[in-house]
């Protein structure tokens, strides 16, 4: 009897766990599992892009340098290209430290700080990125000992 009645309770106690409750408002866990999906294969696509345009077009790693670097900065294109894979992963690692943070700091008080760290740093440099990508100048200090093609450029 005893037994059955604790069964009964345990089956009781384990039931109400089991229903679910729907706040109101966005679902901010989906939106962010989808979005680590998304840009998951993004990302696949952009970096594979960057490393095969960068490593074996022209040539090679032997042609990766000042010129080449200022040369895909001049075009819009690839200015969008390399903000896009900025972006996408610097939310993408935001997010998935924010995922290690809610999983393994127990305090909410310091789990709060961490993920409000996560995001301003995230931030920060994307915002840098972003300025440096949009505003890069290659002729910036261009002297007369520089080399030819960058006196070419900036000098003439």
């Amino acid at each position: 009897m005893a037994t059955d009645t604790l069964r009964r309770s345990q089956r009781d106690a384990l039931a109400a766990p089991r229903t679910t409750v729907r706040r109101k408002g966005a679902n901010l866990e989906k939106w962010g599992w989808i979005y680590m999906r998304v840009s998951g294969v993004l990302l696949v696509v952009l970096i594979f892009g960057h490393l095969f345009v960068n490593l074996m077009m022209g040539e090679g790693i032997h042609g990766v340098d000042f010129a080449f670097v200022a040369g895909k900065f001049a075009t819009p294109f690839w200015q969008w290209w390399d903000v896009l894979m900025l972006w996408l992963a610097l939310i993408h690692g935001a997010n998935g430290m924010r995922t290690i943070v809610n999983d393994y700091v127990t305090g909410p008080r310091i789990r709060r700080v961490l993920v409000a760290a996560l995001w301003l740093s995230a931030a920060f440099l994307i915002l840098l990125g972003t300025l440096v990508v949009f505003t890069f100048d290659p002729c910036l200090g261009a002297s007369g000992d520089s080399v030819q093609w960058l006196q070419d450029l900036c000098l003439s």
